[in-house]
C-alpha cells in the first residue's frame, strides 16, 4: 500500500511538471507573436499593400493624392495606436511642391494636402515588402 500511494504521488508531480511546461511554451509562444508582428505573412503584405497601390503611377490628379494622404493619415493613426510602428508610412514631396505642406511626424501624423486640378507622380518606398514610403512629385515643374 504505501507503493503504490509513492507511485501516485509521483505521476501526479510528473502530471504538474508537463502542465507548468506546457503552460510556459504556450506563453513564450505568444509573446513571441507579438514581438515578432512584423513577420508577416505573404498574404498579410500584400492585403496591406493592396491599399495604397491604386494609387502610384504617373498623371495622378489632385483629388487623387489627396485620398492617399488622408488613407496614410488613417493607417498611421491605427498602426500608432497598435504599436505597430512597421506599418507607419512616411510621405515626402519633391519639385515644387514644398509650399503644401505635407508632412509626415516620427508619431505618423500626416498633414496637408495638394491642389486638386496639377497632376503629380506617386512612387513607393518598400522595407520588407511593405510600402513604407511615398513620395509625391508635381508634374511641370
Amino acid at each position: 500500500m504505501e507503493n503504490a500511494s509513492k507511485a501516485l504521488i509521483i505521476a501526479g508531480a510528473i502530471l504538474l511538471s508537463i502542465l507548468l511546461i506546457s503552460l510556459g511554451i504556450m506563453i513564450f509562444n505568444q509573446a513571441q507573436d507579438t514581438v515578432g508582428s512584423i513577420n508577416m505573412s505573404e498574404q498579410e503584405i500584400q492585403a496591406f499593400n493592396n491599399k495604397f497601390t491604386p494609387y502610384e503611377g504617373s498623371n495622378k490628379r489632385g483629388t487623387e493624392v489627396n485620398a492617399l494622404v488622408q488613407l496614410v493619415r488613417a493607417n498611421n493613426q491605427a498602426a500608432y495606436d497598435d504599436g505597430a510602428k512597421e506599418k507607419i508610412i512616411d510621405i515626402k514631396t519633391i519639385n515644387g511642391i514644398d509650399g503644401y505642406n505635407i508632412s509626415t511626424t516620427e508619431t505618423g501624423q500626416v498633414s496637408g494636402k495638394v491642389k486638386t486640378g496639377e497632376m503629380f507622380n506617386v512612387s513607393f518606398g518598400y522595407e520588407k515588402g511593405l510600402v513604407k514610403s511615398i513620395t509625391i512629385q508635381k508634374l511641370g515643374s
